[in-house]
Parts: C-alpha cells; structure tokens; sequence
C-alpha cells in the first residue's frame, strides 16, 4: 500500500506541447501576454510602495532596493519562462512542477497558487477600495462601521461591498471571454504607462534633473527637523546603511509579483512557446524601468523622511503646488489598480481550470463554456472566494497572507528547471537494466572512482540514469544546506562573531558550493528550446537561495495560515485527488511497456 501511494506521489505528467489539443481560445499575442504581465505587476506597488520603502527602510537607496529587488524576481522570471517554452499549457508553475518533479509536489504548488491568486485578487480590491475611499474622505468607511461593525481581531472593522462589487464585476468580464477582457487590460496598461510616463517627465523637470540637482539625496542629519530624526536614519543617499536596502528589497520584490500570470495563458497563446517566454522577460524589464524612475523621482524632488507612505505621488505634487498632475496621478492609479485587479484575477480560474483538468481537484470545475470558451464555473466560483476574502480581511491581513505561496511556486519551478535540464529523455534513451547486482558493483567501487563519477572528471558528454541520479541528489543536498544557511544568518545576524554561527555559515556555504560544481559538471539534455535560462545551475540555484530566504523571513502567524491552508489540500488531494488523477486513470488503461521511471518505482519497491 505505502509503495503505491510512493508511486502516486512521484507520477509525473506526459509533456504534451500540441497546442491544437485545447478547449479555449487561443487569441493573446505578444502584445496581449506583455500588457497582460505589466498590468498584473505595475500597480499597487508602484502608487504606494516606493514612498513607503523610501520613508521607512531605505531612504533615496530605495532605487537600489527595487534594482535588488528586479534581480531577484527576473531569475525567477527567466526559471518561468524556460519552462513556458518547454510547456506550453494553461497552469503556470503547477503544470511546470507536474511535468517536471511529479504529481503532489505540483499538487502542493497548485493549491498555493490558488490562496496567491485569491489572495492576490481581494488585496488589490480592497486597496481600490480604500483608494478610492479616500478620496471621498472616508466616507464609505465611516458609513459601514457604523451601520455594520464587526468587532472580530483577525477580520476587518467593516465589511467592504464596495470591493465584492469591483471583484464581481472583473468576473462577469472574464467570463464572458478573454479578448474581450485583454482588450480592456490592454487600455488601462497604456493609460497607467502614460501616466508613469506624465510623473517622470513632470519630475524631472521638478526635480531639475538636467542640472544633476541632487541635494535631497544628500541631506545632512543635523538638517533634519528634530521631530523627524528618530525615525530618519543618517541621511544621505543611504541613511539605513546597507542592510536596509536588503531589507527594502525584501518589500519591493513583492512589487513584482504578478509576472507569472503570463505563464497561465498556454493554452490562450496564440504562439505560446516564443510569445510566453519574451513576455515575461519584457513584462519585468518595463516594469523594472518603471520602479526605478518613480522612485527616483519621488526622492529626489521631496526628501525621503517626509513622503506619505499610503499615497506618495498625489501627496508629493501637492506639495509642491502641482495640482493638475496630482489629479492626473490619482485618475491614473485608479486605472492602474483596475488593471491589476484584473491581472490578479485573471490566472486563477485558468489553475483551478488545469488541476481539474487533471482530477486532482473537483472535475466539474474544468467545464469549458462553448459559447464564450473559458472555463465559466471556475471563473464564478474563484471570483466569489475572492471576493469574500476583500469583505472580510483589511489590506494589511491580506498582504500578510499572500507571499509564502508565490515564494514556493518559484522555488519548485527554479528546483524544475535543473530536473528537466539534467533528466534523460525516456522516450528516446536506452537504459541499463537496474538490478541489485549493478548496485553491489556501484557501492564495491573505490572511493576515488566514485569521486571521478560525481565529478564528472570523465568528462562524460551526455546524460545517463545514473548522472540524473547524481544530480537529483545534489538538488536536494543544495536546498537543505541552503535552509541551513539562511536560518543561520537570519537567526544570527547579530552573533556572527560567534565561532559557532560563523563555523555553521562556512559550512552550508561550502557545501552549497560544492553541490553546485557538482550539478554544473554533470551533462545537460541536448534539446531545441525557444528560451533557455543562461549560466545553469547557477541562476536556477540563485533562485532558490532568494526565495527560501525572503520565505524565512516571514512571520510565524503566516506560517501558521499556510500550514492550515495545506492541511485542507491535503485532505482533498488525499481522499479525491490521488484516486482520480488522470495520470492514474491512463496508466490503467495502458498495456504497453513500462517507463523508466515505472521500473525504478517497481525496483524501489524489491528492496
């Protein structure tokens, strides 16, 4: 019984890349995928979180914090768009991680996906909300708490309808079918680049850019007023030294979350393996551009210890007399919010689509409209989740409860892109008989032929069943001392003087480095891809120490939200899921020969 269950939980699925095979429409092309990415990414953020960065954590260095921070998410960025070159369906990193590691880690991923998407989808429609709230003075706010208050610690002071009504409304669009939607994506992207583009020019002339006037960031402690100096650092360009820009870049790399959205379209693509790949890359870099150039501009025309950190720009311009950008900044973020509204919500049916697609979730869920090809009851049903999530929970609950699940996604899919570079092809390879006696030769070999092997010192060119052993091996290695490294260094940043903390950090790092060298030796899979992520193992590898990193920096109450999150995945993947897998379901019905991956299950299982 355990043995079956093994080999359920390590089934992968078959990497069908036929894109004629699919129920819904393919009509986004590259500039459909690029608006789509940038308006999932460029909104909230770039209205609210380079002020808040600025003021608190990094002070004018919060350019370099979003540079930090741009790295980060564009290695991610590049793991994503190897594997929508290589799998071009409908799912992002759920259908990666299936194809690639096998089925309950996909699974694991899938649902994560999910609590990031809803999560997602009601924070940016309670943040329209309170945008535009705010600019009624609070009325909607005032009017509700007193009529319907909800004194409950974990949930919001008022319900918020007015956020259900924008999240319905999304829904109905969607439904209703994806050009239509991507039309109206596509509009409110230009709207908000026209605006950013409105602040950076009327910045820089503000800001006397052309006369490299740079004296806000240059600010002298003493010349900060005294209620102000508590809070203000040391002045100059990094009043917070360098840790707060990392800190910072922890922040703003949360900014450009939503870039994976693109990767949820492959099916919906109308040439997915070239268009996916460059959106993602184009989506980030303009996105990249435009974090920098506000925050830029945000510093320099106003000193970092006096931005408003709810609503920096409109707040800025008001201060200095420009009243029409102002207004022509508030109408644009109104814009930008609606256009990640619908970014956010605009993948999560397209994942409950492929897991029940698949059968791990509720089959009924994957029912594909004739008239308006989308998958109808999954877009319904994600959008009414969503949409008691923003009646519920405030801003600040849902921000804390949507990073772990994102963070996990880009581990496994960086963790997928070596399996996937380094496995040998079943359908195409010969493989040599596993037997205990091979076994007994491997384990009676010397120490140095070993070392030989594992280093590849033979120089062997191509992949075998024992070099993707070797390197299946080191991932793993690689990810535990990779934890160990970053529970050291967050839990003993102020001990690293310590001979113990500083004995622990060597060693995971030269066991990190180690496993490196010995993933980079092996020999990869020759294969014709229309993007490949560059300088493997090493950006792949960078990718999970990023991630695992910011995820250990979150707080226990997340953790603990996340865990309760599994356990009801658990629970339907346990007593639904792995019975009626569609994978489960072909292997039955198949009388052919066994794969390979079959045959070391059915080995693992003799000894």
């Amino acid at each position: 019984m355990a043995s079956k269950i093994y080999q359920a939980l390590k089934r992968r699925k078959r990497n069908d890349q036929s894109e004629g095979s699919t129920e819904l429409s393919r009509c986004l092309n590259l500039f459909d995928l690029t608006a789509l990415g940038v308006g999932a990414t460029l909104g909230l953020g770039v209205y609210v979180l380079a002020g808040s960065v600025a003021k608190t954590t990094s002070g004018p260095a919060v350019c370099l914090s979003f540079l930090a921070a741009a790295v980060a998410s564009a290695v991610a960025g590049l793991c994503y768009a190897e594997f929508a070159a290589r799998v071009p369906r409908a799912g992002s990193a759920y259908v990666y991680s299936y194809v690639g590691v096998g089925e309950f880690v996909a699974f694991v991923i899938g649902w994560n996906l999910l609590l990031e998407y809803v999560i997602g989808t009601a924070s940016v429609a309670r943040g329209l909300s309170n945008y535009i709230d705010a600019l009624a003075d609070k009325k909607i706010r005032d009017t509700l708490t007193e009529w319907m208050p909800m004194d409950v610690e974990f949930l919001s002071s008022y319900p918020d309808f007015f956020s259900f009504i924008f999240v319905m409304l999304f829904t109905a669009l969607l439904a209703f079918g994806v050009k239509e939607s991507s039309n109206l994506n596509n509009l409110f992207t230009v709207l908000n680049l026209a605006t950013i583009c409105i602040v950076l020019v009327a910045g820089a002339i503000k800001g006397k850019l052309h006369t490299s006037d740079i004296s806000n960031w240059k600010i002298l402690p003493e010349s900060i007023p005294e209620e102000y100096q508590s809070a203000a650092g040391k002045g100059g360009f990094l009043p917070f030294g360098v840790s707060g820009v990392m800190a910072g870049a922890a922040k703003c790399f949360y900014g450009f979350v939503g870039f994976d959205s693109v990767a949820t379209t492959g099916e919906e693509a109308k040439n997915p393996q070239r268009d996916i790949p460059l959106a993602i890359v184009f989506s980030l870099f303009i996105t990249f551009l435009a974090y920098f150039g506000i925050s830029t501009i945000l510093t320099m025309i106003w000193p970092y210890y006096l931005q408003d950190p709810d609503a920096p720009l409109p707040y800025v311009f008001e201060q200095i007399g420009w009243h029409t950008i102002k207004w022509i900044v508030t109408v644009g973020a109104i814009f930008a919010l609606l256009t990640s509204l619908l970014g956010a919500m605009f993948p999560l049916p397209r994942v409950v689509y492929a897991m029940s697609s698949d059968g791990l979730i509720f089959k009924f869920l994957a029912k594909v409209s004739p008239r308006t090809k989308t998958p109808l009851l999954a877009t319904v049903l994600s959008g009414l989740l969503s949409g008691i999530m923003a009646v519920l929970f405030n801003l600040d609950q849902l921000i804390d409860m949507m990073s772990i699940g994102t963070l996990l996604a880009y581990t496994i899919v960086a963790v997928s892109v070596l399996i996937m570079r380094y496995q040998v092809d079943e359908t195409k390879a010969s493989y040599p008989d596993i037997t205990m006696t091979k076994i007994e030769e491997t384990v009676e070999e010397s120490i140095y032929h070993k070392f030989k092997f594992i280093f590849n010192l033979n120089n062997n060119k191509y992949p075998s069943v024992e070099t993707s052993g070797v390197v299946t091996w080191s991932i793993s290695l690689y990810s535990i001392f990779t934890v160990l490294f970053c529970v050291v260094f967050i839990n003993g940043k102020d001990l690293l003087s310590e001979p113990f903390f500083v004995l622990a950090l060597v060693i995971a790092a030269i066991a990190m480095l180690t496993t490196l060298v010995v993933i980079g030796r092996q020999p990869t899979v020759d294969e014709k891809l229309t993007f490949k992520v560059p300088l493997v193992p090493l950006i792949p590898c960078l990718s999970v120490l990023f991630n695992v990193y910011l995820m250990l920096e979150l707080d226990l109450h997340t953790w603990i939200r996340f865990s309760i999150w599994l356990f009801l995945g658990f629970l339907i993947y346990f007593f639904y899921g792995i019975k009626h897998s569609e994978e489960n379901l072909d292997n039955k019905k198949e009388d052919g020969p066994i794969s390979y991956s079959e045959a070391v299950d059915k080995q693992d299982t003799k000894f």
